[in-house]
């Protein structure tokens, strides 16, 4: 009898441990798959979500850059139409790619940062660019650290189908609303 158990080796599975089912393999995120359906063009926000590094600052910025263009072409009440308009379809996008996804709440879907920081943007125009990177800068703590009151909307609506889809969406409106409040916070303090 050997002292030492024999190590397990890469191509042998390891016989002290049960054998766990495979994790739900998602289809490969590409081009095919975003033009797929509709949904998954919404929800990755026209491929910003397919980035490989860091999508989420990627929608964000795409929403930044987006905003910037539609704020030429539709005046202020259009643009809070647009945002409200923005919020169901993305619920119902959001639900359907992550569904189609496999997964509760794919870092692909970038259409709940892109909602979130247009109605940031919106509530604080007119401002600078100084003021406009200060706020993605905090709406992207928020999202990204997620302190509470994040952490507890991001917990509390995970799951699948219409709920799961909600959460993927509301845990960003709660960031933003943290990022207004600090904005209100320091506009206060200055003025």
């Amino acid at each position: 009898m050997s002292l030492f158990k024999p190590r397990a080796s890469a191509t042998s599975p390891d016989p002290t441990r049960p054998e766990s089912p495979p994790a739900p393999q998602g289809p490969k995120l590409d081009g095919r798959f975003l033009c797929a359906h509709p949904a998954h063009l919404v929800a990755l926000a026209f491929g910003a979500g397919l980035s490989p590094i860091a999508p989420g600052t990627v929608g964000t910025l795409w929403a930044w850059g987006v905003f910037e263009l539609l704020n030429l072409l539709l005046n202020e009440a259009q643009m809070g139409w647009l945002i409200l308009v923005s919020l169901p379809v993305g619920w119902v996008a959001c639900t359907a790619t992550a569904r189609h996804l496999k997964r509760d709440d794919p870092g692909a879907i970038v259409w709940d940062e892109v909602v979130a920081f247009w109605l940031v943007l919106w509530l604080i125009t007119p401002a600078g660019w100084l003021a406009q990177l200060c706020a993605f800068v905090l709406f992207r703590f928020f999202d990204a650290a997620k302190p509470q009151p994040v952490r507890w909307a991001d917990q509390t609506f995970k799951g699948a189908g219409a709920r799961g889809g909600f959460g993927i969406m509301f845990d960003d409106l709660v960031a933003a609303f943290c990022t207004l409040l600090v904005i209100a916070a320091w506009r206060f303090a200055v003025s």
